[in-house]
């Protein structure tokens, strides 16, 4: 079939983030089905990563709670191309030190506030799944996922507890 009329196939990010050693088992169902899976720091323990691992493969940063020997290497920051886009990952937002627009990606995954958010800025849809992990405050526990068709991009907000 020439590329051109190829069909574009949706790619299926799961988000996580939060996780501060409890992985939920209502986070692995609404995880499953991923082709790939985001954990955006404060995972932890490094049993998060191996039960993300048996859904799909796993790409995650190092938060602040992150500081036991497990974590060292796990990156800060990283990029990571799905489809025709590029997503950075970072913990906290704040520590963000370039201007995503600038660079050409299409989304800054994050977490540490522990409020799920899914907004568009500059061009950019800034994203964070919320909390799978320990109740913070009244916040609700919460996964993300991205739905990734070429330079398309479908997020959503899924709330497991209230």
């Amino acid at each position: 079939m020439p590329e051109e009329n190829k069909p574009i196939t949706e790619t299926v990010v799961g988000v996580i983030s939060d996780t501060h050693g409890l992985l939920r088992p209502e986070a692995l169902d609404a995880l499953r089905g991923s082709h790939l899976i985001l954990h955006a720091g404060d995972v932890g323990t490094s049993s998060v990563l191996d039960a993300l691992t048996a859904i799909a493969p796993v790409v995650a940063v190092r938060g602040n709670v992150d500081q036991d020997r497990w974590a060292e290497t796990l990156p800060v920051t990283t990029t990571v191309e799905v489809g025709e886009t590029t997503l950075y990952l970072l913990h906290d937002v704040g520590q963000l030190d370039l201007k995503p627009e600038a660079v050409g990606f299409s989304v800054v995954v994050f977490g540490h506030s522990h409020k799920p958010l899914s907004e568009m800025r500059g061009g950019v849809l800034f994203f964070n799944p919320g909390s799978a992990g320990p109740r913070r405050f009244k916040l609700p526990i919460s996964v993300g996922r991205l739905r990734v068709r070429g330079t398309e991009i479908v997020p959503e907000l899924l709330t497991l507890v209230g």
